[in-house]
């Protein structure tokens, strides 16, 4: 068990560069594996969770070489993967067996797909029923809808699938599977999610179309596909990481951080909305548009912050961030609400569960709702001995919440961030804790 201790600071200065997007790597190594030539990736995550997806197309028959400068991905062509010795193991990857599971319905060889218990707990029938309807072959090893998954050779056709949530990796997993499909494939989703894989997959060759709904819903298009072809990517900072670092200079009296290479994707940029909204003082310094991604550099200063609503279709463009928000909504003024975040529940932990008992333990007002949570904010926490749940994304926000905290908080299993930020308490050292 590893304990991180977090004290109480004043006026955290300089500046943080955000590592890579964690999205995008991955799908960066999936469409490079599967493209004609080679793909050069810089700036790439090299988190454990990206690691697994590399791990899994290597042991496919791609070459893939991670240099000091960038990752090499000698693709094999769209049908040129080969079938792994054994069982391809995710990891904690959500991201890398739902998406992997759209590529490997349209191989001619059969996998098997496990990770850890954490992993393995996690429900795939979302993206088991399209798929099988396109006519894949996946079933659940345990017959409980979650992985080990078995995976198939199937004649894929293409579908109109009417997605019951806004998923990206659902959306990503049918339309990765459209390429190898007969006919065109879309997707419809009650709110747009993000669009990294319709953008990536455009760069690379792909036939990819978006129809934005007057009421609301999005629609996505792919046709099959002969090759995709090799490309350079640099991949923008994470604006999920970026999250901690904007929250903790607003939190903390006295700071003025400037936080570099921020993904501001309009599909992802939900949280900056969101610290716009509480009375955020937080100022765009440069913006740059690559490969149809944004990033920018912000300069963020401490404020005091106010309570809001967060709903509909914002919540899609801020799901991961919503444990930093709450605790930002605890330090705020006034009532915080969040709902329409039912997703919370099926990430690493059920997280409307695990963000209440964190902030509860800090002393917050919050109470946990069937799709979110009400938070009377307060004005301070106190600190505390908190449960990671070795969820990534708990363990950080926690850690952001002692830094403005009364007292010492200890962060429980703490390794987690490895999952998706190896290097943020190394960060957070750079600013001044």
């Amino acid at each position: 068990m590893n304990v991180r201790t977090i004290r109480p600071v004043k006026g955290l200065k300089g500046e943080v560069t955000i590592p890579g997007d964690k999205s995008i790597s991955h799908r960066s190594i999936m469409l490079g594996s599967i493209a004609l030539g080679t793909t050069e990736i810089t700036h790439f995550l090299e988190g454990a969770d990206c690691l697994s997806t590399i791990d899994c197309f290597r042991r496919m028959g791609v070459e893939i070489e991670r240099k000091p400068s960038c990752i090499l991905v000698h693709g094999k062509g769209l049908r040129g993967l080969t079938a792994p010795a054994s069982t391809l193991n995710v990891g904690n990857s959500g991201t890398t067996t739902r998406l992997i599971s759209g590529i490997l319905s349209g191989q001619n060889f059969a996998t098997t797909l496990s990770g850890d218990a954490s992993l393995n707990s996690r429900p795939m029938k979302r993206i088991m029923t399209p798929l099988n309807s396109m006519g894949a072959h996946i079933t659940s090893l345990n017959d409980n809808d979650c992985a080990p998954l078995r995976i198939e050779p199937g004649e894929l056709h293409g579908i109109h699938y009417q997605s019951p949530v806004a998923s990206a990796q659902v959306k990503s997993a049918v339309l990765l599977a459209g390429l190898y499909a007969e006919g065109p494939t879309s997707v419809t989703e009650p709110a747009l999610s993000r669009n990294h894989t319709e953008l990536m997959l455009q760069g690379f060759g792909a036939c990819v179309a978006t129809d934005l709904h007057t009421d609301g819903t999005a629609t996505a298009h792919v046709e099959p596909c002969k090759e995709l072809f090799g490309q350079q990517i640099c991949v923008p900072g994470d604006i999920s990481s970026a999250a901690y670092f904007i929250a903790a200079a607003l939190l903390v009296p006295g700071s003025e951080l400037l936080v570099r290479n921020v993904g501001t994707n309009f599909t992802r940029a939900g949280f900056l909305k969101v610290c716009k909204d509480m009375g955020a003082d937080i100022e765009t310094v440069s913006q740059t548009f690559e490969g149809g991604e944004g990033r920018a550099d912000l300069l963020v200063r401490h404020s005091r912050l106010k309570g809001t609503v967060i709903e509909g279709d914002t919540i899609p463009t801020l799901i991961d961030e919503i444990p930093m928000i709450a605790v930002m909504a605890a330090f705020a003024e006034g009532q915080t609400v969040i709902k329409d975040a039912a997703e919370l529940k099926v990430k690493e932990t059920n997280r409307i569960d695990t963000v209440t008992a964190g902030l509860k333990t800090m002393g917050a007002d919050i109470t946990p709702t069937d799709d979110g949570m009400i938070i009377e904010g307060t004005g301070h926490l106190g600190g505390a001995s908190i449960q990671s749940y070795l969820d990534h994304r708990i363990a950080m926000a926690f850690s952001i919440a002692g830094l403005a905290a009364d007292g010492e908080t200890q962060i429980i299993d703490s390794q987690c961030v490895d999952v998706s930020y190896p290097e943020f308490y190394a960060t957070l050292n750079l600013i001044g804790i």
